[in-house]
């Protein structure tokens, strides 16, 4: 990515829910990474109605060089989808990124993505399950087995092939970022699908790059019951339905 004087070069949107805890080695990492860049930076912090001092905590960090940070908070809490959404709305750089709160994977890696975009793809989506990709931690058995239902389920039903939609590190166009993001409907954690099904309907086109993807303990979604499982699967049948009018 090339300097440029009269506009934010990136917007990187971080969604938090409860994480005044997680979000200090978050923000530390990733500032050390930003700091050190030459092009100009907005970095989000999105309180998703939370219940800790999740805002006053990212608002202590005072980033330098060509950073600029705020912090945005509403209440109540609406899911990662309507967090990621509004940050997403208000960025103003010419690239616009998420990641997740828990630093899953390290902000470095945006510079595979921003080559991407620079090479003429309007997306970019960091994958955990592509050639090159290396995870730090398997889960069980059974866990395995369900995402790999529930995946082959989304890619046949949304007409999709990714093998790994869910990884929170995304980059996008500033054009494709308004133009899908206001069209989202879902508030939940199945709004990436959804995103990438609309982005096969515009005809945009979407680049995968592998991460080094590190296991977070403690994370704030978890879908480890029937019940949750279940409302995934509505959630993701209810996309088209959304959009088909």
């Amino acid at each position: 990515m090339n300097p440029m004087d009269n506009e934010t070069d990136l917007t990187i949107v971080i969604p938090a829910y409860n994480e005044q805890d997680r979000i200090v080695p978050t923000l530390t990492h990733t500032l050390a990474y930003l700091e050190r860049q030459p092009f100009s930076i907005q970095l989000l912090v999105v309180s998703d109605g939370s219940k800790d001092q999740t805002a006053a905590v990212a608002a202590s960090f005072k980033p330098k060089g060509r950073v600029r940070m705020d912090v945005l908070e509403y209440h109540p809490n609406r899911g990662k989808g309507y967090a990621v959404k509004y940050g997403m709305l208000r960025g103003s750089g010419r690239v616009i990124m998420f990641m997740d709160a828990d630093y899953a994977v390290p902000m470095a890696a945006c510079q595979k993505g921003l080559a991407l975009i620079d090479a003429g793809y309007d997306i970019a989506i960091a994958s955990r399950a592509i050639a090159g990709a290396q995870k730090n931690f398997r889960q069980n058995f059974m866990r395995e087995l369900s995402a790999k239902i529930y995946t082959l389920i989304q890619n046949r039903y949304l007409g999709i092939a990714y093998p790994d939609t869910q990884c929170g590190f995304k980059l996008f166009t500033r054009s494709a970022a308004v133009d899908l993001f206001t069209q989202q409907k879902l508030d939940s954690v199945i709004f990436d699908p959804e995103i990438l099904w609309l982005a096969k309907r515009g005809g945009y086109q979407v680049a995968q790059f592998p991460v080094q993807w590190t296991h977070v303990a403690d994370s704030r979604i978890q879908y480890d019951s029937i019940g949750k499982s279940l409302y995934v699967f509505r959630e993701l049948l209810r996309i088209r339905r959304l959009h088909a009018t």
